[in-house]
């Protein structure tokens, strides 16, 4: 009877250490998928960053000196690069990509920029970036709800607040941004 109850006590307590592992190891796991996913959008942020000078080139070229556009668009850049925390990071980022559309929406009615093909071929390139950010920030949040959510289960809120594992924020970007092109006109 002894033995039996030894063999069970170490049944459970290598069950216990077997399960306790298993936990970690998910939540590193998810924890590492969040950082890499977190990573992509940061890494499309920034190539919408570097779409910018070619936005700015090709407004100075078609429309001239247009400072209402090139202010905008300095200041939220401006905003970007002195962002202090992720906070305001996002929020400035948030700002950039209202700015940049309400940019591109204002040039395209100007009759130039319509037959630009090389404003054209840029409008794309930031409705191309904006669909890949909107997708990579998808992923990320989704990852961050898994991981999230396994925080809040047992074993793994034992596990989590021993090993300091904080709940992570969402990555919103504010309202998707689609950039539209002009309707078709029919004529009859």
């Amino acid at each position: 009877m002894l033995e039996l109850i030894l063999v069970g006590t170490i049944g459970v307590g290598a069950f216990a250490i077997w399960n306790g592992m298993s936990t970690y190891n998910r939540l590193m796991s998810l924890d590492e998928r969040c950082t890499t996913a977190f990573a992509d959008v940061d890494a499309l942020l920034k190539h919408r960053h570097d779409l910018i000078p070619g936005l700015v080139q090709t407004v100075k070229g078609v429309v001239g000196q247009e400072n209402r556009f090139l202010d905008t668009i300095v200041y939220a850049i401006t905003e970007t690069a002195h962002a202090s925390n992720a906070d305001t990071r996002l929020e400035a980022e948030q700002n950039l990509g209202n700015t940049i559309n309400n940019v591109i929406s204002e040039i395209s009615k100007i009759p130039e920029m319509k037959t630009s093909s090389h404003f054209v071929d840029l409008r794309n390139s930031f409705k191309d970036v904006e669909n890949r950010i909107t997708a990579a920030r998808r992923y990320y949040n989704n990852t961050v709800e898994e991981h999230n959510s396994t925080l809040r289960q047992f074993p793994a809120n034992i596990i989590g607040a021993k090993f300091r594992l904080d709940k992570r924020d969402a990555y919103n970007l504010g309202v998707e941004r689609i950039f539209k092109d002009e309707a078709v006109q029919m004529q009859f």
